[in-house]
């Protein structure tokens, strides 16, 4: 009998990381359109930014822990008989972790919590935050239909 369990959720969690890396890396670095608690205590002078940078580590240190237990349960789960390798199935996984961590981050800090929006400088940043709801719903379809069925997996088929 094969188990999808552990490369299921070493994908999960390597994809939800990479979210967060790609979200901190260009929203908050390169475009500057947020830090994390920009809506809170925007970043208009030296001590307000310092504060929002070391949230911003913090967020990035939190990715980053998210990535090593990924790969740290990718490296175990490689060593078990019982799980066959399966591409589709770690990439369909990889997917929908990123689609998780955009709906789910999204959702709590943008629509919820309202600690940050996705571009705090825009005239209407719902609509970013929305279009950033929607990209983690694709995210999580797109490694839907990438994964294989549970019978191939099951099977032992490579994907």
């Amino acid at each position: 009998m094969t188990h999808r369990r552990p490369l299921l959720a070493a994908g999960i969690l390597m994809g939800a990381g990479m979210g967060g890396f790609v979200d901190g890396i260009v929203f908050h670095q390169i475009l500057q359109w947020h830090n994390m608690l920009s809506g809170v205590l925007p970043p208009t002078n030296l001590v307000d930014a310092k504060i929002n940078m070391v949230w911003d580590g913090l967020f990035h240190a939190a990715v980053w822990l998210m990535t090593f237990a990924g790969l740290w349960m990718l490296v175990r789960a490689s060593g078990r008989s019982s799980m066959p390798w399966s591409p589709r199935l770690f990439w369909g996984a990889w997917f929908m972790g990123w689609g998780l961590f955009n709906f789910l981050e999204g959702g709590i800090n943008h629509l919820i919590l309202g600690i940050h929006h996705v571009n705090e400088y825009a005239p209407n940043p719902l609509a970013y935050d929305l279009v950033f709801q929607a990209s983690g719903v694709a995210l999580v379809l797109l490694g839907w239909l990438v994964r294989p069925s549970p019978t191939a997996a099951e099977a032992g088929r490579r994907g």
